[in-house]
């Protein structure tokens, strides 16, 4: 009976497009991939993907896949592509990042708004992203690592806390807010039966609560954008009703989006026959308020002896190391995002700052994977050229030590249509494999993509 009452509210929601959602609700979801453009363009990178289709109304890096095991392909591996549902994009898109902002991602996990966020900053400005579940805050910082975001802090911190301390820092802030995800049902199969009304309104409140929360770290001037991927007039337009009777200092502004269904003048709504599963977009902007006062982080360059360590370390894998603000923290090796953009980080819980460069063990450095991410294959003196289509790429992705014919003996990278996989260590003609075991598939012939 509960369905009954989803689709009484469905009708009244829609109108007249009610029957259009219905002709909707059995098809097949949609399925898309946004390319990260900090590692590949489109033009690069879509020759390569035979089951890419056209573009997304949502984003402009979107595209339309029509495939299963996308998270097997070498190309996802190495973090060209990111699997998203297409009008999850829209949110960003309505942001408006650009070069050089400090955005704050509040409800981050698993990261796919934050990595188009980091793509539109173009490795300028801050990207912070925060996620309140700790499990789901490490799924975070991996993605986040594997699309190779360099001026990122990743932390698992409750909202108000975090927002409190960081009160009118961000230019930007996204508050993709946990739902009911009425938009994910064609998706999910499972979430129809764990609907009711009464989740729904429970999810309001917590989502009045995170906003309010949200709030606070928008500078004065700057832009928050509200999403959910729910149809629910509770968690949408009631969510935005209260917020801006809670807070005169906002104002709802256009998103400047032209796709969806608008709602609240400026606010757009994203059904199924629209090209994508469901999403509700609003835009705030801050007319007054509070600047940040806090302290801005103290950058203290390393010990002279670790940082000559690190440097030769540096030089004996890199061709030209460009990295700035070295930091080492109990034996990680940190290179930090511009520290003169970084707020002060103590009592803060911070996965990590930056990119991690490696350890320090034992009378030397161990790289870390996040040090081949964050560049380029021409960044590194040794490397191993692969194509998407080689054998080898798919036993390296699956742990497989390779032959390699013309490496001086030290760590390298293993590269894919000229996107860097991961780290190697050549020993007399072989590959040792240093890709993470946790990244790792179970079986290379698994990974042939189906479509």
């Amino acid at each position: 009976m509960k369905m009954n009452d989803y689709f009484d509210r469905m009708k009244t929601v829609l109108g007249e497009d009610y029957d259009r959602f219905l002709e909707t609700v059995d098809k097949p979801a949609y399925k898309a991939i946004r390319v990260n453009t900090l590692k590949i363009q489109p033009e690069e990178l879509l020759p390569l993907l035979p089951f890419a289709g056209e573009q997304v109304p949502f984003a402009s890096t979107g595209y339309y896949v029509d495939a299963e095991k996308l998270g097997k392909h070498p190309l996802h591996h190495a973090g060209a592509f990111y699997v998203q549902e297409p009008s999850a994009m829209s949110a960003v898109t309505a942001l408006r990042v650009e070069p050089g902002d400090k955005v704050l991602d509040l409800c981050a996990a698993p990261g796919g708004k934050s990595t188009q966020i980091a793509a539109d900053l173009n490795g300028t400005g801050l990207l912070w992203a925060n996620e309140i579940v700790r499990p789901r805050a490490h799924i975070l910082l991996s993605n986040i690592e594997r699309m190779g975001v360099k001026n990122a802090v990743v932390s698992n911190m409750k909202p108000d806390v975090l927002c409190d301390k960081l009160e009118g820092f961000f230019d930007k802030v996204l508050v993709d807010a946990p739902c009911s995800g009425e938009g994910m049902f064609r998706k999910d199969k499972e979430a129809i039966f764990e609907w009711s009304v009464e989740h729904s309104l429970s999810c309001a409140e917590r989502q009045k609560a995170i906003i309010h929360s949200a709030a606070a770290a928008v500078k004065p001037g700057g832009v928050m954008v509200y999403s959910t991927c729910t149809f629910s007039p509770d968690e949408n337009e009631g969510v935005v009703q209260h917020f801006l009777e809670e807070h005169p200092e906002f104002e709802l502004i256009d998103t400047g989006c032209r796709f969806g269904t608008p709602t609240l003048d400026h606010a757009i709504r994203v059904y199924p026959f629209h090209g994508g599963e469901g999403h509700f977009v609003a835009k705030f902007r801050k007319n007054k308020g509070r600047q940040y006062k806090g302290k801005m982080f103290s950058y203290f360059e390393p010990p002279k002896e670790e940082r000559v360590a690190i440097e030769k370390f540096v030089c004996d894998i890199l061709r030209n190391p460009s990295f700035r603000h070295y930091h080492v923290i109990d034996e990680r090796i940190l290179n930090l995002p511009d520290v003169e953009l970084l707020p002060d980080l103590e009592g803060m819980n911070i996965l990590r700052a930056g990119v991690k460069l490696g350890d320090f063990k034992k009378n030397r450095i161990e790289p870390h994977h996040n040090l081949a991410t964050s560049l380029t294959p021409y960044d590194f003196k040794r490397r191993l050229i692969m194509s998407c289509e080689d054998l080898a790429a798919a036993r390296y992705i699956s742990g497989e030590e390779l032959e390699i014919d013309s490496w001086i003996n030290g760590w390298g990278v293993a590269t894919v249509n000229g996107v860097t996989l991961g780290l190697g260590k050549a020993v007399n003609g072989h590959l040792k494999n240093k890709y993470p075991k946790g990244l790792r598939t179970l079986a290379w012939k698994d990974l042939q993509i189906s479509m």
